[in-house]
């Protein structure tokens, strides 16, 4: 499934960008906010999903009764860059299509 986050971003990048105009300082203020949110949603969370993935089996592996007090971490955090990639290409074409269209 594509990152919405990385389709919002990029989608609010693009929208500045065709207002504000490409090399003005929002812009870039924008563009620094989405590498921002993209790089978290490819590369910290998604480490983070691995680490729990470990974390959970070793709680499994090594624990008598895994479930009396501990409880199990979300493994799916975070997206693929190909994931992020085809977020960011639908916000910015979805921008594009409503800026051009209405």
């Amino acid at each position: 499934m594509p990152s919405s986050h990385a389709a919002a971003v990029s989608a609010l990048t693009t929208a500045v960008g065709l207002e504000q105009g490409f090399g003005s300082v929002l812009f870039g203020v924008t563009l620094y906010f989405s590498g921002v949110i993209m790089y978290d949603a490819a590369g910290l969370r998604r480490a983070a999903g691995k680490q729990a993935v470990i974390l959970n089996r070793l709680i499994e592996e090594h624990f008598v009764h895994p479930e009396a007090d501990t409880q199990r971490l979300m493994e799916l955090l975070g997206h693929t860059p190909f994931e992020v990639a085809v977020g960011a290409t639908l916000g910015v074409a979805s921008t594009l299509f409503w800026y051009w269209v209405f």
